[in-house]
């Protein structure tokens, strides 16, 4: 090791990749001002392999145009480098301001679900101490809220999956619903190999082509085909009545909300097929080891949480949740999506889960922080509804911008940068350039993921090093030195804001200590020496409680022990279409790109592969609106249009558009989907919305 504690030339590090919430093992070698990077042959989720952005990681630390000073606005409202010091003093005199003209909730804070658990913590708490706001939530909102608010409804705590990735190696049949791994995280394939799949999706997606059965809902009707698979499991007889009768609570109102759902008005409203409801049902009830896993397409609509309720009553009904060999899980979606959410970045939330209302909860984390309980605000607004108030008589005057592109991966795009631009004060951390930095009036470089150490939550609850290769470039500081630094100069006791990773990480244990997501029995030691700990790790007298890598096996974590099912009916997407906007718009991933794209189109590779927004139309479709293979089309909502590249794909379904939102400018998928919340979780409507299509006219000079 080297005198700063950064490893050594050719020295190699074990960590994990920053994309996904696979979080697959990675080892760096520092190589120049960069590094070499391979995929862990041990670590169990990527066995050795790794997808595109894996692999090509390392670009994005030498890319030419990353952030390596601390930017002000200046008076003729251009960007410029300044100091440390001066960017640090400027912000905190003009929070100051805010704060003494609109109160405390004049300042609000917006998180990313890439953000180390100490980041995370470290965010929470410096929003809620030194601000002293309710206004803090993350881009995680727009991930797995849905999924998380129906987990915790049924069985009392949400993890993503509540069993380790490789337990799916060994199912006969999982169910994917809403979920592409092909192209969202592809080394989980490396354990699917073996199942049948059968796959919910709109679209003919790289999972669906491998697949046993491939059912194709119209957009936004998932929740009545989940509700006719529940139908037919009961009229069928599949149902596990021993399960239900000693494990469960809510059959008989769920079946109520299920009754009316027979097979043929399903494939009336859906579009599928009745033979392929009554087989899916089939071989998920008949397998002997089977599956049940949800993703964005179920989970982010303006009913995403009754759609995923529905998908765990047909779990339930099936007796899969809690039992070796068999299972519900979310496949989480960000890096530390899980994580982030846990430890406090959420408006509603603490560190460890623990509930902002709850009486006891803010007492035990005012006591680890040193504060009062009764100065900790409230819950505050959901991270759109937080965009939504930026700059209006009542909402936040300043924005924190941390490890998130808002005004590429909000929905209601144009409307959302209306808002950031109305704002007294945008602030903004990051890497490299952003469509948000450039609406900012400080731009502050922070440190990439293999410069820094720290832990992320993968999407089955295992608690992950992250190793630094490298130091920062210079004038690059960590996001806990930015957060130090503000709150110092916020009058904040600087022991209260350490910028040692490890320092948090130990204080985050005693704040979760007791809680649903409780890491005290974790350290920085245990994970160094290898072992794989799964939260809930509660403190024990030995120090070796050994994590809990498989929920449920005994009870749920209800206090009685069983598992809800949820009495929840179908209704129509906040927006269907009609004469004007004849065609359902989703909206999605593809391989090459993650998020807004901010990151990965900086890596010529992968910008090779997905250079521009595209648009995936049926070719009778395309006919129809005088659209052409390659030619441009505008896509319109009633929000606004984007411009994209026609693909022809003849298995789409005639009445659906597919296009991917890491694109920017008049490419934003996202200035198309509306602004529709789930009223539960409060999730954005991405997942379907009304458009209409047209050939693309050139703007007369």
């Amino acid at each position: 090791m080297s005198a700063d504690g950064t490893p050594g030339p050719g020295a190699e590090v074990a960590t994990h990749c920053a994309y996904c919430a696979l979080q697959c093992g990675t080892l760096l070698r520092p190589s120049g001002p960069g590094v070499e990077l391979e995929p862990s042959p041990d670590f169990p989720v990527n066995r050795g392999g790794l997808c595109q952005k894996g692999w090509t990681a390392p670009a994005l630390l030498t890319t030419p145009d990353r952030l390596r000073s601390p930017l002000v606005r200046g008076p003729g409202g251009e960007l410029a480098p300044v100091g440390w010091d001066e960017a640090l003093d400027l912000v905190v005199a003009r929070l100051d301001r805010v704060r003494e003209t609109y109160g405390p909730d004049g300042v609000g804070v917006f998180g990313g679900g890439g953000l180390t658990n100490e980041k995370a913590y470290a965010l929470g708490k410096f929003a809620r101490v030194a601000l002293g706001t309710s206004q803090i939530d993350y881009n995680g909102r727009f991930c797995m809220s849905s999924a998380a608010a129906a987990g915790n409804a049924a069985f009392g705590l949400d993890r993503g999956l509540p069993f380790p990735v490789t337990d799916l190696g060994d199912a006969d049949v999982v169910l994917l619903a809403g979920a592409n791994p092909a192209e969202t995280m592809p080394p989980l394939m490396r354990h699917l190999v073996h199942p049948r799949l059968i796959v919910i999706d709109p679209r003919r997606t790289r999972t669906a082509e491998q697949a046993a059965l491939h059912l194709q809902p119209a957009p936004g009707t998932d929740l009545a085909l989940a509700l006719g698979l529940l139908h037919l499991a009961v009229t069928e007889n599949l149902l596990d009545k021993e399960y239900l009768d000693t494990r469960t609570t809510g059959i008989d109102a769920a079946w109520q909300y299920a009754l009316p759902w027979w097979p043929e008005r399903v494939e009336q409203v859906t579009g599928v097929p009745v033979e392929d409801q009554r087989t899916a049902v089939r071989m998920l009830a008949e397998a002997g080891r089977r599956y049940l896993l949800t993703g964005r397409g179920v989970e982010q609509h303006s009913k995403g949480t009754d759609t995923t309720a529905a998908f765990i009553n047909l779990a339930l009904a099936l007796g899969l949740p809690g039992r070796t060999g068999s299972g519900y899980g979310c496949l989480t979606g960000q890096g530390n999506g899980q994580g982030g959410r846990e430890h406090g970045q959420k408006a509603d939330q603490l560190p460890g889960y623990r509930m902002i209302t709850d009486p006891a909860a803010r007492a035990h984390v005012a006591r680890v922080w040193g504060v009062d309980p009764a100065s900790l605000p409230g819950p505050g607004r959901s991270a759109y509804e937080l965009l939504d108030a930026l700059g209006t008589p009542g909402g936040p005057r300043a924005l924190l911008v941390f490890g998130s592109n808002p005004v590429v991966s909000a929905p209601n795009a144009a409307h959302i940068a209306r808002r950031l631009a109305a704002l007294d004060l945008l602030v903004v951390a990051d890497l490299v350039p952003s469509e948000t930095t450039e609406l900012a009036d400080v731009v502050l470089p922070v440190a990439q993921w293999a410069e820094e150490d720290g832990t992320t939550t993968s999407l089955e609850g295992r608690v992950l090093r992250r190793r630094a290769a490298l130091t920062p470039p210079a004038g690059v500081r960590t996001d806990l030195e930015v957060l130090h630094g503000l709150a110092v100069r916020m009058g904040q006791p600087a022991h209260r804001f350490p910028v040692s990773p490890r320092t948090v990480f130990d204080e985050l244990r005693r704040a979760s200590s007791g809680g649903r997501a409780d890491y005290a029995g974790i350290s920085y030691e245990r994970l160094d020496a290898g072992e794989a700990l799964y939260w809930p790790c509660p403190d024990a007298p030995d120090g070796n409680h050994p994590g809990t890598p498989r929920l449920f096996l005994d009870r749920f974590a209800h206090a009685d022990g069983r598992a809800r099912l949820a009495p929840v009916e179908h209704r129509d997407a906040a927006e269907t279409p009609d004469t004007h906007y004849p065609l359902h718009a989703t909206t999605g991933r593809v391989l090459a790109h993650y998020q807004s794209g901010a990151q990965t189109r900086r890596v010529p590779e992968l910008l090779a592969a997905a250079p521009g927004a595209h648009v995936e139309i049926h070719p009778g479709t395309a006919a129809r609106f005088g659209l052409t293979e390659g030619a441009l089309a505008e896509v319109t909502s009633a929000r606004g249009s984007t411009v994209a590249r026609v693909r022809l794909v003849p298995t789409l379904r005639t009445d659906t558009v597919f296009l991917p939102f890491h694109f920017p400018g008049a490419g934003r998928a996202n200035l198309l989907t509306g602004p529709a919340l789930d009223p539960v979780s409060g999730m954005p409507e991405f997942k379907v919305c009304a458009v209409r299509v047209a050939p693309w006219q050139e703007p007369q000079a």
